[in-house]
């Protein structure tokens, strides 16, 4: 399996920390859209290293297919033909209150932007008329003028992410490759999210669709750098759980109730007491924690007969180059 790591850096940072990560042992960067935008990263970094760089994701709801498109477009350049468009849909607090965008039935509506992207891109690579009409958008305007022309490294995948059944089986029907959310454990993967692929492709017909697994880890060789590691990764861990749409992970392990008592804290502010409710079992079942080579042993067992590569996320934490080669390292084994 390869090993692809989250590019957590300003812009006129990327540069630097993109050669870092790669020379610790990456095969592909992803950015996050977190604090800083999510595309420009990419393109500072196409220039820097020869990675594969995705979006992971780019959130697809407040933006047109067709701005999507073309930033999707000239990373494909920029890169040499290494760039994947990931698209997510956040939820819906977040679209209306934080981008100040529109919410709607989120599945279908994912559907519709991924499928317009690719009828854009594929128009602007084989010079096929326009003629997206959706309920959500349309899209049956392209003059000359505002053609890129043909990509000498063919238009870029379009994945999307997903967690519930849903929209996993819209990504299945319509995307090029599903990213899995991180928020997940070995049970919910199998249980749920495959048996959805396999929904989803027979629906459109299809034989196979790229997996692009995404995981919580923590690395230490000592208790000491385990302990804080995972001090990270229970807070990301009770920030996710709070949220209701991830609620079906925690039924499906039986920890159900937790999701509104986290919900309620995180209204509250009191986030030591959210962090305090993820224990040590939570941890190991919806994260990955270990040595290097314990973590690289424990993500091929979730996702080897599935996918070729793993995102990994350190969070509130990072690594050294050892312990991140000697992952990259033992995956590849």
């Amino acid at each position: 399996m390869l090993l692809d790591l989250q590019l957590d850096a300003r812009p006129d940072q990327a540069a630097e920390r993109a050669r870092h990560l790669v020379d610790a042992g990456a095969a592909g960067l992803f950015t996050f859209e977190g604090p800083h935008d999510v595309f420009l990263p990419l393109a500072v970094a196409s220039g820097a290293v020869e990675a594969d760089l995705m979006t992971n994701v780019a959130i697809a709801m407040p933006r047109s297919p067709l701005h999507l498109a073309h930033a999707a477009w000239d990373l494909q350049l920029m890169s040499k033909g290494r760039f994947r468009l990931g698209l997510g849909s956040q939820i819906k607090v977040h679209v209306e209150n934080r981008y100040g965008a529109t919410w709607s039935a989120p599945a279908a509506r994912m559907r519709e932007i991924v499928l317009a992207v690719k009828a854009i891109l594929t128009s602007w690579q084989d010079g096929t008329p326009l003629d997206f009409r959706g309920e959500h958008t349309r899209h049956t305007l392209m003059p000359p003028t505002f053609v890129p022309g043909p990509n000498p490294y063919g238009p870029p995948p379009v994945l999307l992410g997903a967690l519930g059944p849903v929209m996993t089986r819209t990504a299945a029907e319509v995307a090029d490759g599903l990213l899995v959310m991180p928020f997940h454990s070995h049970r919910h993967f199998r249980e749920r999210t495959l048996p959805a692929v396999a929904e989803g492709l027979a629906r459109a017909g299809r034989d196979a669709l790229p997996i692009y697994p995404q995981a919580i880890c923590a690395l230490g060789d000592t208790a000491e750098e385990l302990a804080a590691a995972t001090t990270g990764v229970r807070g990301l861990l009770s920030f996710y759980g709070s949220t209701p749409a991830y609620r079906p992970v925690l039924e499906v392990e039986g920890w159900a109730d937790l999701q509104p008592e986290l919900n309620r804290l995180s209204k509250a502010g009191d986030y030591a007491a959210m962090f305090g409710l993820i224990d040590d079992d939570m941890v190991r079942t919806l994260a990955v924690t270990g040595t290097p080579e314990e973590c690289a042993a424990e993500l091929r067992r979730r996702f080897g007969d599935v996918a070729d590569r793993v995102c990994a996320y350190f969070p509130g934490s990072d690594p050294s180059t050892d312990q991140v080669g000697r992952l990259a390292a033992a995956l590849s084994r």
